[in-house]
């Protein structure tokens, strides 16, 4: 029996060695890895700031008590007597001739519970906004250091090992998150985090690129791998309320380690990460990606309309227990509508968006993130935040299902037909927005509120959302576009030359190429 059991196995690892070139099993790898990415990303969001919260109160009640008993002259509950071996009530002398002896009762220590209702101190949850806001910029500051570096690393020695090492710092990330019970840990872990996912988004999203080289099926393929990041936005916050609700913090994280293992070990047998594979052409500098306007708006709608969430994520739920006395599981359910439309945006948008054009997707999602944020603070209560969270996700998962095709693009029209480097911009551009969003929001939020905070980003997406219209005709190189003629693409191109004169193409516009 045991050996039937073995030669199944073998059967099952050689499937996984023989499909490894699979279109579709790398799909599902980068799939699973954003998901996973994404569930530690968000599963924090309802836990941190109810349990530093409670940190804080604890330690402010046992400093108190401690004071107390520095100042009182009576500093123990119980005295036991040598002479009769009874134990006495420090307030209460049973053998005291008078009874108008003064009584000294020590105030009783009590550490409030872990209790998201109605919060004892306004003041100390007004002052969690910052330091909510740093650890969760944390990951996303680390990451944006590191972008650079992983995006270049993977045109000299592939995309197997990068995000194969990227999946192990994620586990150990993980596990920290599990046992640690301090401020400062929990930031380790979190700027962990960071380095991991870095690794894991930049090379699965150039992996995907380099073999999906048809635009309309790299935007269908993007976009199913969006889904699991949003599968991993729509699952992290619920589950990480509830189960921090009733099993307790470290159970979320455990469970998250297993599903990693299960990730780590796909990749061993299915991508070999042990072999270096190196891009057969140099790909294009990174500072010359970067000063590309095109892929800067881009990029830019990428920022600005992750930043909408990201500001969200460390401030609604102190502004749901300061507002609403909500408890602890409803602080994650609240981010559900957003996670589900997400989901929803980047499914339906990974195909419609080819046939709209990309850059009107953006521009109408830039428009509604800013709408849909404003209406945040006008809610009253739980139910009123299901509109508008459900609106800035669905808004949200069109500009990300419609800006990360047109980075790969950009780069087939425009330079060397290798990702590496701008999927590496495009996450330094998704990391700025979680990285300034909870940083400067927390203390926006502490400064003028909440409600003006959810006003100033709406606003600025809606101001940003007119750049997406340059993204309708970006010019290409005309042998590029040769190359490219084939695609169904849903941009309109403008031609010139290597020496910079505009040329047309023979038997087309003399302006633009419309591929639609």
């Amino acid at each position: 029996m045991g050996r039937l059991d073995a030669i199944r196995q073998f059967h099952f690892l050689s499937w996984l060695r023989e499909e490894r070139q699979s279109r579709k099993l790398i799909l599902f790898i980068v799939f699973v890895a954003l998901l996973l990415d994404n569930m530690l990303l968000t599963v924090v969001v309802p836990i941190i700031p109810s349990y530093l919260y409670s940190l804080d109160v604890s330690a402010a009640a046992i400093l108190n008590t401690s004071s107390q008993q520095e100042t009182s002259p009576a500093a123990f509950d119980q005295i036991v007597s040598l002479y009769d071996n009874t134990v006495k009530s420090s307030g209460y002398n049973a053998t005291a001739r008078s009874t108008d002896a003064p009584t000294f009762t020590a105030a009783p220590t009590e550490l409030p519970d872990n209790s998201s209702d109605c919060p004892l101190s306004a003041g100390t949850l007004v002052n969690e906004n910052v330091k909510v806001g740093l650890l969760f910029a944390s990951k996303a500051t680390v990451q944006l250091m590191i972008n650079p570096f992983i995006g270049p690393l993977t045109n000299r020695i592939g995309y197997q090992l990068p995000i194969f090492i990227g999946f192990c710092i994620m586990f150990s990330s993980t596990i920290m998150f599990a046992f640690s019970s301090s401020y400062a840990l929990l930031f380790v872990a979190r700027s962990l985090q960071g380095v991991g996912s870095s690794c894991s988004s930049v090379a699965g999203m150039g992996m995907l690129a380099s073999v999906y080289t048809d635009d309309e099926e790299r935007g269908h393929a993007i976009g199913i791998a969006l889904g699991g990041l949003a599968m991993g936005v729509l699952v992290g916050p619920p589950f990480g309320s509830v189960m921090y609700e009733f099993v307790g913090k470290t159970a979320p994280f455990l469970i998250l380690a297993f599903l990693a293992l299960f990730d780590g070990a796909l990749q061993l047998f299915a991508l070999q990460p042990t072999k270096v594979e190196p891009e057969s052409q140099k790909g294009t500098p990174l500072l010359t990606l970067m000063k590309d306007p095109y892929i800067l708006i881009a990029s830019g709608a990428i920022c600005f309309g992750n930043m909408a969430i990201a500001m969200l994520e460390p401030t609604l739920p102190i502004w749901m227990m300061e507002t609403m006395c909500a408890q602890k599981w409803q602080l994650g359910v609240a981010f559900l509508p957003a996670s589900i439309s997400y989901l929803l945006g980047t499914y339906i948008f990974g195909t419609l968006a080819t046939k709209i054009g990309r850059w009107l997707s953006a521009l109408i999602g830039m428009v509604l993130v800013g709408v849909c944020v404003i209406g945040v603070p006008f809610a009253r209560s739980i139910y009123g935040l299901i509109l508008p969270t459900f609106g800035t996700g669905f808004a949200i998962g069109m500009v990300d299902s419609s800006m990360m095709p047109i980075m790969g693009y950009l780069v087939d029209l425009r330079h060397v037909s290798v990702y590496g480097s701008v999927y590496a911009i495009a996450d330094v551009a998704f990391c700025m927005g979680f990285a300034l969003g909870p940083s400067i929001g927390g203390s926006i939020a502490e400064t003028i509120g909440f409600p003006w905070l959810m006003s100033i980003i709406g606003i600025v997406d809606i101001i940003f959302a007119p750049l997406c219209f340059f993204l309708r005709n970006p010019p290409g190189q005309e042998e590029k576009i040769a190359i490219l003629m084939d695609s169904n693409c849903s941009m309109k191109t403008r031609s010139y030359s290597t020496q910079g004169t505009c040329s047309p193409r023979e038997g087309m516009d003399p302006d633009y190429d419309d591929y639609n």
